[in-house]
Parts: structure tokens; sequence; C-alpha cells
């Protein structure tokens, strides 16, 4: 098995690691470099479609996530390397494959495997989306020519993760991707000229509301000024705006709430400190396990409808998918349309049972998720006391011991566990609902993202100028 692993490793692609620690300067350079490119990849329209404007996007939440862009070489985004990232690490983590990381051959299959894997969804994903009709009528050369460009990006993206990640920039791919495709949505949602649309309004916020004060200045109509607060078409408004910078300042306050346990470490004659344990402890990986399941499922959902059901005559296919051939917007009682994103208030007026549906659903996969992911990831209490015991260090009044510590860990890590997947589910599910400008999970994404940058630019400010620390860190 060892060696059919290695014989196909040798035609995964790689990036080597760079000869010498880079400088800040230059890794900065390189990290600039590779988001350039992905932003130019996510402004290129794919070659050989056939590309019509189909309104605002229901399913936001999940590209903001995935990094994709529609209809351009970014239409993967980072999906393929999110998906098979997961998978493998569940896979790994929970002991089904077993692998020693510790050792560097056994960080080398598994940087190889997961790049397997991400060719693998990126193909998956590539054929679904050409075979399931998203492209409309496409002949045998058009298929082939748009497969060959989804999975040339697939591969860019993949090596620029690889590149950062080897040291050349700052991060990863992944994080770096998500905050860029953050911000520019949300420059997107209220600077968009684009206009008018359904409701005469403009598709950003500011053009619209500078459209509609206009409008009532000169004609004293003022439908297009109730109108640009909650639009009934799911385009951006106020209240998206005004819950963007709500949910900015509620989410960076979360974000470092913690719940800290007072331990003592016995080899330094039991000096004292605090382990914290974040409010958010799974962050935002129950959203993202969810969101990657939800996106295969729409894809395998569109595929199957275009090809099997498209006059929506199947019942047994109806109670999986049924879409609106001229809008392409779910209809009930299918399965899919009930796990479709709500999109602004509207939607809770129109049909306040797929909003329930919906919520509990994906409050409760999100909650399942963060619980699979800290039992298979080391992050139960049974991982983390092992670790505490391994470091020697004890909660104050109770002896060293993994029981002990196991017991003492269990109804702080389980109930965190379960408040922080619900809580960001339901963040999820309130932003759509107010239309939040970049999705409220995808800001809470940005602010950690952000967060991390800062403390790494810090740690690499503060190695530059003490390069002693370089040595003692092991960071050379």
């Amino acid at each position: 098995m060892s060696s059919v692993v290695d014989a196909l490793l040798r035609f995964v692609p790689e990036v080597p690691r760079p000869p010498r620690r880079l400088r800040l300067g230059e890794r900065l350079f390189w990290t600039a470099l590779v988001l350039l490119l992905y932003m130019a990849l996510s402004q290129v329209p794919l070659y050989g479609i056939r590309w019509s404007e189909q309104g605002y996007q229901p399913m936001l939440l999940i590209q903001v996530i995935m990094a994709s862009r529609r209809g351009t070489l970014m239409e993967l985004g980072i999906g393929p390397l999110v998906t098979a990232g997961i998978v493998w690490q569940l896979l790994v983590g929970s002991g089904i494959v077993e692998l020693d990381l510790t050792t560097r051959e056994g960080r080398r299959i598994y940087a190889g495997v997961q790049k397997l894997l991400t060719i693998f969804f990126a193909l998956f994903e590539a054929l679904a989306y050409i075979w399931g009709g998203v492209y409309g009528a496409l002949s045998p050369a058009a298929q082939l020519i748009v497969l060959a460009q989804l999975m040339v990006a697939s591969f860019i993206v993949m090596l620029m993760d690889d590149m950062l990640e080897k040291g050349w920039g700052l991060g990863s791919a992944v994080s770096l991707f998500i905050a860029a495709g953050v911000a520019q949505q949300i420059f997107w949602e209220l600077f968009a000229p684009i206009g008018p649309v359904g409701d005469g309004l403009f598709v950003g916020v500011v053009p619209s509301l500078f459209h509609a004060a206009f409008t009532y200045a000169s004609t004293g109509n003022s439908t297009l000024l109730r109108e640009v607060v909650a639009r009934r078409t799911g385009y951006p408004d106020l209240v998206g705006l005004i819950s963007m910078i709500v949910f900015l300042v509620f989410l960076t306050y979360l974000d470092s709430m913690r719940v800290e346990i007072p331990v003592a470490a016995s080899r330094y004659g039991g000096l004292r400190a605090r382990i914290p344990l974040k409010l958010l402890y799974v962050s935002n990986l129950p959203v993202i396990l969810v969101s990657a399941l939800y996106a295969n499922l729409f894809i395998v959902a569109r595929a199957v409808w275009s090809r099997f059901n498209p006059d929506n005559a199947n019942p047994w296919l109806n109670a999986f998918v049924m879409y609106n051939a001229t809008t392409m917007e779910p209809l009930k009682p299918s399965l899919i349309y009930y796990l479709t994103p709500p999109r602004g208030l509207y939607s809770l007026a129109r049909d306040p049972l797929q909003v329930a549906v919906y919520t509990l659903v994906f409050v409760g996969l999100s909650v399942a998720f963060a619980l699979i992911w800290v039992a298979a990831t080391g992050m139960d209490p049974s991982g983390q006391a092992e670790q505490f015991a391994k470091a020697q260090l004890q909660v104050p009044g109770f002896r060293l011991s993994t029981k002990v510590l196991e017991a003492i860990l269990r109804p702080y890590i389980w109930s965190l566990t379960v408040v922080s997947g619900a809580l960001v589910a339901l963040i999820a599910v309130v932003s759509d609902l107010l239309g939040t400008l970049g999705s409220g999970i995808g800001l809470l994404l940005t602010v950690g993202i952000i967060t991390q940058y800062q403390q790494l630019l810090a740690r690499e400010q503060l190695l530059e100028m003490h390069p002693t620390l370089s040595r003692l860190l092991g960071a050379e």
C-alpha cells in the first residue's frame, strides 16, 4: 500500500521550500503576489460559456466561505482544497487511517495525499458543474475547455497554498482568500454601480441611497427611500449595512471571550498560570463543514435535476430537488428548497416554515459537526488532559492525573463545543435573514483571520529584531 502511495505522490506537483528563511519584507511580497493572482483569477470569466446575469446569488454564504466567484476561473474557489483538508483530517484524526505525523515521512505522506484528494474533489465538482448544466448546453469541445480551465485554476490555488505553507509567504492561502473575498464582496455590495435593477434601485447600497434621495428631492416620492431600507429583491440594503457594523463590533468582542482554567506547572516549582479556552472553542469550523456539505449537495442536486427531472415530473426526485426552470429558484416541498439559505427579512414573512426548518437543520448539523470534530482531532477532554499531563500541568488542589484532569475539563469543553457550534450557526442564519453585507460568518472568519495575521506579523517582527529568538524557538 505504501509503495502505491509513493508512486502516486511522485506525480503530485509541489513547491520547494525556500533555500533560506526569508525576511519579513520578502514574505510579504510573495503573499501580496499570491493575493493579486487570486484577485485576477476571480475576475477572468471562463472561456466557452454563455454568461447570463441571474440576479443576486442566494448562495452567498457558501460562496464567501469557499472564496468562489460565479462564472470565473475561481468558480470552485478553495472548495476542493477545504473539502479535501476536512475529509483527510477527520480520517487521520479519528484513527481510521493510521499515520504518524510526528515523523518527517508521515508529514510528507499526509501533505501528498491531501493534494491528491484536492485534485479528486476539484475534478468531481468541475464535472458536476458541467454535467449539471450550470453553464447551459455545451458542446463536447466546450465541455473539455471549461473542465481544463477549472482544473488548471484548482491546481494554481493548490500550489499557491503550498507556497505559503512552505515559508514563501505568511499564513495560508485559504485564510488569505477568504478574507480577500469577504472584503471584495463588501466593497461590491456597498458601491456596485449596476442598476437600476428589479426594484428601480442600483445594486450597491451607496448608489441606491443617493438615487432614492435625489428621487425624493425632485418628485417627493418616498417609495425608493422605503425600499432601500429593506429590499424585497434580496439586494444589499441599509439593514444589511447597519447589521454589518453591529456584527463587526459584536464578533470582535466575541472572538476575545475566554474561559480560563487555573493550572500549576510542577516542573517549575508549582508556577501558576491560566490556560484560556475560547468561547468559540471550535471557531468557524462547524459552519465551514456544513457549508462544504451543502455546497457539494447543491452541486449534485443541480446535476440530478437537469439530467433526470428538468420538468419536475418525477415524484421521487421532486422530494429531493425541484427548480423553477426560468429563475432556477428551488421549489417546495423539495429538500433543497428547505436547505437553501433565506436572504432578507422578506423571506421570513414569505415562508416562515422554510426559515424555521433551515435554522433547525443548520444549527443541528453545526453542533453535530462540532462534536465530531472535537472528538476526532484530539480537542476533547481526554486529548486535552493528555497534553496537560505531558506538560506536567495540574489544576491547583488536585493531583497530577490524566483522569482527574479529564473530569475537570469535561464540563467546560463539551459545553463550549455545543455553545460555539450553535452560536456560529445562529450568526450565519441571522446574518442571512438581515442581509448582512459580507455575511455574518464571512465577517467572523475575517475577524479571526485578521487577528491571526496581526499576531503572525508581530511574531515575525520580533524574530527579525532579535535573531537569537529564532534559534531558541526553532524558527530558522
